[in-house]
């Protein structure tokens, strides 16, 4: 499980638009919900953007309709045990 905390990045989905859309996240009420900013295609924001969105979390089955916010793939933990994939510093041979 990812730990949401103010002011990373996700997507989000809803009914509208299939397309994953940008979203800050805003407030964090519990692991699975959220408030956040929400941009369209044009980097513009939502004026009234849904609240207490569900965050879906690695592993866990989108649901089968929005609105909903997921992680983006590079933030989901990778076999070297960080979520960006990448090595720890000071770990590598030169």
């Amino acid at each position: 499980m990812i730990k949401p905390t103010v002011g990373r990045v996700v997507y989000f989905y809803d009914n509208s638009n299939p397309n994953p859309q940008a979203a800050i996240i805003a407030a964090v009420h519990t692991d699975t919900c959220i408030n956040a900013a929400i941009f369209d295609s044009n980097g513009i924001p939502l004026t009234y953007p849904p609240r207490s969105i569900r965050l879906v979390q690695p592993g866990e089955e989108r649901p089968p309709e929005g609105p909903f916010c997921e992680w983006m793939p590079y933030q989901v933990k990778k076999p070297t045990g960080s979520e960006s994939g990448e090595k720890a510093a000071g770990n590598q041979t030169i």
